[in-house]
């Protein structure tokens, strides 16, 4: 899908970027880094995938570049978590977020199995946008854990 916003037309579609674009995007948004053996081990199990692509308004032959992602990972079935969603600081506001999180769960609403669990953790303010798409907290019944290898 195609939209046009101040100097930009932005394209969303399904996809991966490659690497070092996932490791740029994730830095530029103040994500946690990944190594390059962990992205590079860990993009081609996506689940589903969506990238933003910003082209300059007027450049239609212009490549296309990349200003936002998201993805779902999961085993396919019964478990699948959305992360990765993130959209460059100069790109904010434009709703990008939302199109990237109604990609997302459009593609688990068409391919996931009824009854999987999709999961989440919301970072800062993005608990708002989540929950425009039917997330909700899960405390006090469950309490969201991590451990880093």
């Amino acid at each position: 899908m195609t939209t046009s916003m101040d100097h930009y037309t932005y394209e969303v579609g399904a996809g991966v970027p490659d690497v070092e674009t996932f490791r740029a995007l994730r830095h530029a948004c103040g994500m946690g880094p990944r190594s390059v053996e962990a992205v590079a081990r860990g993009l081609p199990g996506t689940w589903y995938g969506v990238v933003v692509e910003a082209v300059p308004t007027g450049e239609k032959e212009a490549a296309g570049r990349i200003v936002g992602m998201g993805r779902v990972i999961g085993d396919g079935g019964s478990c699948f978590q959305i992360a990765d969603v993130c959209v460059l600081p100069a790109h904010q506001g434009r709703g990008l977020g939302k199109r990237i999180m109604a990609e997302l769960t459009g593609a688990l609403e068409r391919r996931a199995p009824a009854g999987a669990y999709v999961s989440l953790i919301a970072d800062g303010d993005a608990h708002h946008l989540y929950s425009r798409f039917g997330f909700v907290e899960t405390a006090p019944q469950s309490v969201g854990m991590h451990r880093k290898v």
